[in-house]
């Protein structure tokens, strides 16, 4: 796995030797930021679609201040809504991302930036673990889709 990811440029989680592996300074080896792909994509009022974005690590404010939120005591649920207008940092060109927006996403949308979120902010990375379903064969995939033809 550590050679698949250096030969995809990404940056290596783990100790400095790791890192250094990975041809990157051990002082730079944390990735704040991933890029994204939506499925559906975020319409706007002028019915233009946004797509592609940039989620950021969540900080330890994003959660704590998210769970005192008034509007998060009265629907737990609302909690997702609000991490992810904090940690989502692009959308297209959309130009303030706030509540609204990820209120107005598809179902669909949604549930892929929970997974996302998820597997950024406990997991540490966004590729999978996948097998060819002929051959067997095992080799990664990237999920948040930041190539261009992924998703």
């Amino acid at each position: 796995m550590m050679s698949d990811l250096k030969r995809r440029g990404r940056p290596v989680a783990g100790t400095a030797a790791g890192l250094e592996d990975a041809g990157l300074p051990a002082e730079t080896g944390i990735r704040t930021e991933y890029p994204f792909v939506l499925p559906r994509g975020y319409v706007d009022e002028q019915g233009r679609a946004h797509r592609d974005g940039i989620m950021q690590l969540a900080t330890a404010r994003d959660e704590i201040t998210t769970q005192t939120d008034p509007r998060v005591r009265q629907n737990p649920a609302y909690l997702t809504v609000l991490l992810l207008a904090r940690t989502i940092k692009k959308l297209g060109t959309v130009p303030h991302m706030d509540t609204l927006v990820i209120e107005n996403l598809f179902a669909s949308d949604l549930a892929f930036l929970q997974d996302l979120y998820r597997r950024i902010n406990q997991e540490g990375h966004t590729e999978v673990e996948v097998g060819c379903p002929s051959c067997g064969h095992a080799f990664s995939v990237d999920v948040a889709g930041d190539g261009p033809g992924e998703s």
